[in-house]
C-alpha cells in the first residue's frame, strides 16, 4: 500500500488519519452504509442495485468502481483543475489516481467502507455527507459528481447550490449523467438482489438534457459535454459567488415519486481547518 499524501492546508499539512478521526463518532446510520453495499465493496464485486419502491432495479457497477481508473475516468481527471474534491468518492479509484499524480485531492463519502478502501489505495478521504461541513469550503478548484452521484439527496437544485458553495468562483464541476433522457426523483434502497437491502433514501437520476436545464436555472455556465465508453459527462463553471452562509442547506427529505465562496485560493491552500 502506498503512503497517503497529505492534502495541503493554509498552515502546513495534516495526514489522512487526522481527517478521518474528526468525523463524529455518534453519526447516525447513513444510506450506503448498509450491509449489501459494505459487503460488495469488501468483495470488490456485485451484484448490487438501487431498488425503487416499485421494484425497479438499477444495476450498480461495483467491479468498475473497485478497479483502477479506466480511459473514461482518466479523461475526466485530465480536465480537472487545481485542487479536486470527489463527492461520493466510493472506493476511491479517482482519488487514488489523482493522488498518484501528486495532485491535491480529497474524497468524501458517507460509507465507512468506501472511505477505508480509498485510504488503503493511498488517497485521502473523509466520512462525510456533502451537506455537512466540508474542509476547504469555497476554495475547491474542481468538484466531481461521477458514477451517478448527481442523484445525491434526491434534489438536484439543492445539490447544485451546495456544489456552488464548495467551489471557488469560476470553479469547475464535472458531472456524469445518465445515458438516457431522464429526470426523476425517487426513493431507493441499496439491494443485493438476493433479499438483503438497506434503508430507504431519496435519489435522483438526470440525463444530460435535464442537468442542463437544472444548471441553467441555478446559474451555472456550461463548459462542455462529452461521451466516453458509453458514459456521458458534463462540465459546468461556477459563474458567481452564491454563498449565503457557511451552513450547508440539506435537500428536501420528503418522499417523492418517480417521474424519472470565492477566496481566490491556490492549489497549495486547498483545504481549510475543520
Amino acid at each position: 500500500m502506498s503512503a497517503a499524501r497529505p492534502v495541503p492546508t493554509g498552515e502546513g499539512t495534516r495526514p489522512v488519519t487526522a481527517l478521518i478521526d474528526c468525523t463524529p463518532s455518534d453519526s447516525p446510520a447513513r444510506p450506503w452504509s448498509a450491509d449489501p453495499y459494505t459487503d460488495a465493496l469488501r468483495a470488490g464485486r456485485g451484484p448490487l442495485f438501487l431498488r425503487r419502491t416499485d421494484g425497479w432495479l438499477l444495476p450498480l457497477e461495483v467491479e468498475r468502481w473497485c478497479a483502477e481508473a479506466d480511459a473514461a475516468d482518466r479523461e475526466v481527471l485530465r480536465r480537472c483543475e487545481g485542487a479536486v474534491l470527489d463527492v461520493g468518492c466510493g472506493p476511491g479509484r479517482l482519488v487514488a489516481e489523482l493522488a498518484a499524480q501528486g495532485r491535491p485531492v480529497l474524497g468524501i463519502d458517507v460509507s465507512e467502507a468506501a472511505v477505508a478502501h480509498t485510504v488503503r489505495l493511498g488517497g485521502q478521504a473523509l466520512r462525510r455527507s456533502v451537506f455537512e461541513p466540508v474542509p476547504g469550503e469555497g476554495r475547491w478548484d474542481t468538484a466531481l459528481l461521477i458514477d451517478g452521484n448527481v442523484g445525491i439527496g434526491g434534489d438536484p437544485h439543492a445539490l447544485l447550490r451546495r456544489m456552488s458553495q464548495l467551489l471557488a468562483t469560476k470553479g469547475l464541476l464535472i458531472v456524469e449523467t445518465a445515458p438516457v433522457d431522464v429526470d426523476e426523483r425517487v426513493r431507493v434502497r441499496v439491494a443485493d438482489g438476493r433479499g438483503a437491502s438497506g434503508t430507504s433514501f431519496p435519489w435522483a437520476r438526470l440525463g444530460t438534457p435535464a442537468l442542463l436545464r437544472h444548471a441553467g436555472w441555478a446559474g451555472w455556465r456550461t463548459e462542455g459535454q462529452w461521451t466516453a465508453d458509453g458514459r456521458f459527462f458534463l462540465a459546468l463553471r461556477n459563474r458567481s459567488d452564491r454563498r449565503t452562509s457557511n451552513t450547508a442547506e440539506p435537500p428536501n427529505r420528503a418522499a417523492v415519486t418517480s417521474s424519472q465562496r470565492e477566496r481566490n485560493p491556490s492549489p497549495e491552500s486547498a483545504v481549510a481547518d475543520l
